[in-house]
């Protein structure tokens, strides 16, 4: 599991003052970057080198957030295939689960346009923070 904390920027509040439904799916992609530094270890984001495309979201709000307290991310992979593998993320706020989704990315060969096989050593590595059910 990868956790991060983020403090709510004023932005991220709507007019009924709770963080914009939209907010989440950039906390869930900020909190993938543990997860593409296995593909890519020195987080350099080439566009040459980049081999992950997002073939699928989803979110699905629980609770309410609020702008005035922290919230954590809390990040796990649910599911190693062949080709991809799908991302879990829970948000948390003052000891509340508010929102949880998925995302599935693929390993993709740009050049040929086409998914590849997820090499085993990067499977081995997503393999580690599967998410272990309770």
């Amino acid at each position: 599991m990868y956790t991060i904390t983020l403090s709510p920027r004023f932005g991220d509040a709507d007019g009924l003052g709770h963080i914009n439904n939209t907010v989440l799916a950039i906390w869930f992609e900020l909190a993938r970057n543990p997860v593409f530094r296995i593909f890519d270890p020195k987080f350099s984001l080439s566009y040459e080198n980049w081999s992950l495309i997002m073939a699928h979201a989803d979110y699905d709000f629980v609770g309410e957030l609020f702008p005035q307290y922290d919230v954590e991310i809390r990040t796990f992979i649910s599911r190693v295939g062949t080709k991809s593998f799908t991302v879990y993320h829970e948000a948390w706020q003052q000891g509340r689960l508010c929102v949880k989704g998925n995302a599935v990315i693929v390993h993709y060969d740009f050049k040929a346009k086409q998914s590849i096989p997820l090499p085993e050593d990067k499977r081995k590595l997503l393999q580690a923070h599967v998410r272990q059910e309770t």
